[in-house]
């Protein structure tokens, strides 16, 4: 068995799925963070940025350990790829969210009380569907093991098509956030620019997410 054990090596489903999970727990420092910068606290502000960093190094630890093991050739209906794929779109939502902190902590921004509820609702709505995009990829080993049945790849399925209805709920919100901040754009000048960019980069944790389902629902389809 040892020398079985070298060839496949172990499997990187599990690891995987701690990746997702240190991925999706640093989504949810955006909701946090965003009522720091609503509150216009730069200790909170600093402090989300702090434990968002912790946890991106974890996932960072998690995706080279990963890499670092992951055999060449896996004895499964996945190939290498697809999972360094998937995984490197579960580690662009970790990156992101600390792209976020970091401009929101270094810029001390504070956010324009117009601009509250509708980045807010966008926040919440990111981390709904990264939640739903962590929830697709803990049904991995159960696909595995029932060997892509059609009972559970017509559940994830299911699941991918949610994840992707609440990625549309962001694009929505999205826009109406970019609208309320371009109505203040006479008011915030140069900062519209740095504002704009939060927008994006909140809305993008959800574009990541969906990835993720879009390329395992490619796996199903195979």
């Amino acid at each position: 068995m040892a020398w079985i054990d070298k060839l496949v090596g172990r499997s990187p489903i599990g690891p995987m799925q701690k990746h997702m999970h240190a991925a999706v727990d640093c989504a949810r420092q955006v909701v946090p963070l965003v009522e720091a910068m609503v509150a216009g606290d730069d200790a909170a502000i600093s402090a989300r940025r702090a434990e968002i960093d912790g946890l991106e190094h974890i996932a960072d630890d998690l995706k080279n350990e990963i890499r670092s093991t992951m055999p060449r050739r896996l004895l499964m209906a996945m190939e290498r790829r697809d999972m360094l794929e998937i995984l490197d779109c579960q580690d662009s939502i970790a990156d992101v969210t600390q792209d976020i902190a970091e401009l929101a902590d270094q810029r001390r921004m504070h956010l324009p009380e117009p601009l509250a509820e509708p980045v807010l609702a966008l926040a919440r709505r990111v981390v709904a569907a990264c939640e739903q995009g962590q929830r697709v990829i803990d049904e991995l080993d159960e696909l595995v093991e029932t060997g892509f049945g059609d009972r559970e790849v017509a559940r994830v399925s299911e699941m991918i098509s949610e994840l992707g209805r609440i990625e549309s709920d962001t694009d929505e919100l999205q826009d109406q956030a970019a609208r309320a901040l371009f109505s203040l754009e006479d008011e915030l000048g140069v900062a519209t620019v740095f504002w704009h960019q939060i927008i994006l980069w909140i809305a993008d944790l959800a574009d990541y997410a969906e990835r993720v389902g879009n390329r395992l629902r490619l796996l199903i389809a195979n």
